[in-house]
């Protein structure tokens, strides 16, 4: 029994030695250091771990950019200057070159009947005495016919030339339309269209200048041959459109009308 009872109590006495060392253990044990940040990352597993050697390291893949649609640049000036003119099959320069590459036929204004053709300044004489003397008969020769005939009227017509002006006039003579002649021819003049098939010597000058910009002297002439109320229309219509008279430089008569 004592054996037993001793056995029991050296038995106990181990168990509580053993305890005694496991709790020492415990407290005396180091404890476990803190973690750096990127430590602590690769802990939870956010950082890449670096990779067993011998292996590639994948490329990165960079973000793209989200762009709108591939825009090209513009071409070179010449080559947009070239692709704007379309030139015929045939190789012949486009309309539009023409145009560009045709100087503007300068007009001429002239107040000296000397400066003009001989064939002009018998023309002009021609009709100016032909008109004084009050006989509109003595216009018909200078009127021509067929092809040369002059142009008396911007409305075709069956009648004869003379028989066309004596319709115009405010008389059954004809007497107002060669007063009327003779104050046209009696202004300056202009050359038009020079080297071109329609060149022309022109009377009056008004029928090529603006006439916003006639000269107070220049008014003078154009009321010598209309009114005052028809000037204000002309101004309100933009032009001269009253009569004119234009012989070639070869000494045809070619018009003698009204109108614009």
């Amino acid at each position: 029994m004592q054996t037993s009872t001793g056995g029991k109590t050296l038995f106990r006495s181990s168990l509580i030695v053993l305890s005694v060392l496991f709790t020492t253990t415990a407290l005396v044990a180091p404890a476990r250091p803190a973690f750096a940040l990127s430590e602590l990352k690769n802990e939870q597993g956010q950082v890449q771990q670096k990779p067993a050697e011998g292996s590639e390291t994948p490329p990165v893949e960079e973000e793209q950019e989200e762009t709108g649609p591939l825009e090209l640049p513009m071409p070179d000036p010449l080559i947009r200057r070239n692709e704007a003119v379309t030139e015929p099959s045939d190789g012949t320069p486009a309309a539009d070159d023409k145009a560009a590459d045709e100087p503007e036929v300068p007009v001429e204004f002239l107040s000296d009947i000397a400066k003009a053709p001989e064939p002009v300044r018998r023309m002009r004489e021609l009709i100016v005495e032909a008109a004084a003397s009050g006989d509109i008969e003595r216009l018909r020769p200078l009127l021509g016919k067929g092809m040369t005939e002059t142009q008396v009227s911007i409305v075709e017509t069956d009648e004869g030339p003379v028989e066309t002006l004596k319709g115009q006039s405010g008389d059954d003579e004809g007497i107002e339309v060669l007063a009327i002649l003779l104050d046209v021819l009696a202004t300056g003049f202009v050359h038009v269209g020079k080297g071109t098939a329609d060149e022309l010597y022109v009377w009056p000058y008004f029928a090529e200048k603006p006439l916003a910009t006639l000269t107070p002297p220049e008014k003078v002439d154009l009321l010598r041959i209309v009114t005052a109320g028809d000037f204000a229309d002309m101004k309100e219509f933009g032009s001269y459109n009253f009569y004119r008279v234009g012989i070639t430089p070869d000494g045809q008569w070619k018009f003698f009308v009204t109108g614009d």
